[in-house]
């Protein structure tokens, strides 16, 4: 069986450019139109306040050398300027703020449109994705994604382009002051920085890449070992899964720190262009004010506009890394949400109707999960309405896909299946789903109250409903019997309760839901022989006029059913009643002989 990553890979082997990614994203910020010109406008209106504080400071400079005796202008002309100074600098504080605050709202929607999306299309994939999937790196890979938007916005919108804009703005004001050398040097050493730091970053993304991938190989192992806790104790291997988890964790140590070493190199180069470009502008502003050319409080501007604008470049390589890394994490999200759906309604699908009768016709049915490997070989049978047909035969022989394929999970390779009249492919999936109900062979429950899992085969039933259910189930009793009732909780997939108790639950779910079509998947197998027999008459009595598809290994619990097929290597070999079987002396006949020989006759 495929990993989840192998899977993803096979089958999406297209990686999505980043503009494609960028492009895919902007629509759901775009829903918050406004507030991203809102946004926009308070960057660029912070960016003139803190361009504005350099020019202020050369005035501020300039207006301390004073002819001697101007004790006046001393007072004012200062005074003024340092408060016009703070109001820059609290006006520049302010607009971010605002910034932050309107685009608050934006990119925390766009996260939970995307990740809401994400969520409904994982549940609308098939089951076969399911069976493939590797749950831990897949939830990884969604919670990076989601993260990633908020990161990415916030990187791209408020550190990339709000640098870009004051770099811009610097370089108009030092062309338009002064003379055009200073706008070179800036533009040269800009240029030669980004150029830098792109190519560099470019080449230690791989780093993370790798860490990323060891990130979520070393989270599935601990995921999956915990889920299956009962088994590593069964045989052992805490030491084993241990192993098996360092060794995803020292990837991952070794890829961390290939990562920090190579990220000296790129500091160590930044700073390099940083101070060659600051020295050459320096020497140039220290020139002019020994000329004459410029007075002293240009040579501050022209320091603190360096300042300004080297500081946020300090961290461009951080800021572009972490851009390549969200639309990496991103780009992973929207692939699962690109992800073709194996099974999906007709466009021109309907809901099903006329549930009143719904008879059930396999017509000639084909099926493998694996071509190389067929399951069902031209399988026809009819559950008539208000009938119970019951599928016998050894494991494997393809019982179990039956329900499977009604509830249309898989999609056939030849031939139909019917529900009153109506081919289950050009019926909407929900409401083929709504008109069936079925207690699994293996129940699994969420990690929540007793009250809850019952309730979930019909959402909204009340708890006199919930607890009619279960009495039906017979485990009323044994639920009023714990300390907290309705509200005792079942742990991890239901861990917490016996496996007679879960299939007890499951019934319950399934009465409650009471749909015209029942599937019985070896119902009882998990009970003992007085609940089996009291719950098999509740399953009788609650298959009453309703079209039921009973599959079962033990053969004490179909014979009341109208037509018995028995099923091997994906064929049915017999039909018919347990009394015409019985006479026929064929498969049914030694099955029931066997069962009967070896005690397990109404187990």
């Amino acid at each position: 069986m495929r990993r989840y990553g192998e899977a993803i890979a096979s089958d999406s082997p297209r990686v999505r450019s980043d503009r494609a990614t960028l492009q895919r994203l902007l629509p759901y910020l775009w829903q918050y139109k406004w507030r991203v010109v809102a946004a926009m406008a308070f960057m660029v209106g912070a960016k003139l306040a803190n361009v504005g504080v350099p020019l202020l400071l050369k005035r501020l400079v300039d207006a301390m050398t004073l002819p001697a005796g101007s004790t006046t202008a001393l007072l004012v002309v200062p005074v003024g300027l340092l408060l016009a100074y703070g109001a820059l600098r609290l006006a520049n504080s302010v607009f971010n703020e605002l910034r932050e605050l309107v685009f608050a709202k934006a990119t925390h929607g766009a996260a939970r449109a995307i990740a809401l999306k994400t969520f409904e299309h994982l549940h609308a994939l098939s089951l076969r994705f399911h069976l493939e999937r590797q749950t831990g790196g897949m939830t990884r890979d969604i919670e990076r994604g989601v993260r990633g938007i908020e990161s990415l916005v916030s990187f791209a919108l408020f550190n990339l382009a709000a640098t870009l804009v004051e770099v811009l703005l610097v370089l108009f004001i030092l062309a338009r002051q002064f003379d055009v050398w200073f706008a070179v040097i800036t533009l040269t050493a800009l240029v030669l920085y980004v150029a830098f730091t792109v190519g560099v970053t470019q080449w230690r993304i791989q780093f993370r890449r790798q860490a990323n991938q060891f990130d979520s190989a070393a989270h599935s192992k601990a995921i999956d070992s915990l889920l299956n806790y009962e088994t590593v104790k069964y045989f052992n291997n805490e030491q084993f899964e241990a192993r098996r988890y360092d060794e995803s964790l020292e990837q991952l140590r070794q890829a961390q720190l290939k990562s920090r070493s190579t990220l000296g190199l790129l500091n160590s180069g930044q700073q390099l262009i940083i101070a060659v470009g600051l020295v050459a502008m320096l020497w140039r502003a220290t020139e002019g004010v020994a000329a004459g050319r410029m007075t002293l409080g240009d040579l501050v501007m022209v320091n603190a506009f360096m300042i300004q604008i080297y500081i946020p470049l300090n961290f461009l390589g951080v800021i572009y890394r972490e851009i390549r890394q969200n639309l990496t994490d991103l780009d992973k999200m929207f692939t699962l949400m690109d992800r073709e759906q194996e099974v999906a309604d007709a466009p021109c699908a309907q809901p099903l109707t006329d549930l009143h009768t719904p008879t059930v016709r396999f017509e000639d049915v084909h099926f493998a999960y694996d071509p190389a490997r067929p399951v069902l070989q031209g399988v026809s049978f009819t559950i008539p309405a208000g009938k119970t047909v019951a599928v016998v035969g050894p494991s494997g022989a393809g019982k179990s896909t039956l329900s499977r394929l009604l509830y249309r999970f898989y999609d056939l390779q030849g031939g139909r299946i019917t529900i009153a009249e109506q081919d289950i492919r050009t019926v909407t999936q929900d409401s083929l789903r709504r008109a069936i109900g079925i207690v699994p062979q293996d129940t699994v429950l969420f990690n929540d109250t007793v009250a809850y899992n019952i309730a979930y085969g019909r959402t909204g039933a009340s708890q006199a409903e919930v607890e009619q259910a279960a009495r039906a189930a017979h485990i009323h009793a044994f639920i009023a019997a714990q300390p907290k009732g309705y509200d005792t909780m079942v742990g991890e997939r239901g861990l917490k309760l016996s496996g007679g108790e879960k299939q007890r639950v499951a019934i319950a779910r399934t009465l409650l839901k009471n749909p015209p079509i029942l599937i019985f998947d070896e119902a009882t197998s998990a009970l003992d022989s007085a609940n089996e027999r009291a719950i098999q008459a509740e399953l009788a009595s609650a298959a009453q006029n309703k079209t039921t598809l009973v599959i079962a290994h033990r053969l004490s619990t179909v014979v009341d059913a109208h037509e018995i097929l028995v099923m091997e290597a994906g064929r049915i070999v017999e039909r018919g009643t347990h009394a015409q079987l019985l006479a026929h002396g064929g498969h049914y006949a030694r099955m029931w002989a066997l069962q009967k020989n070896d005690g397990q006759n109404g187990l």
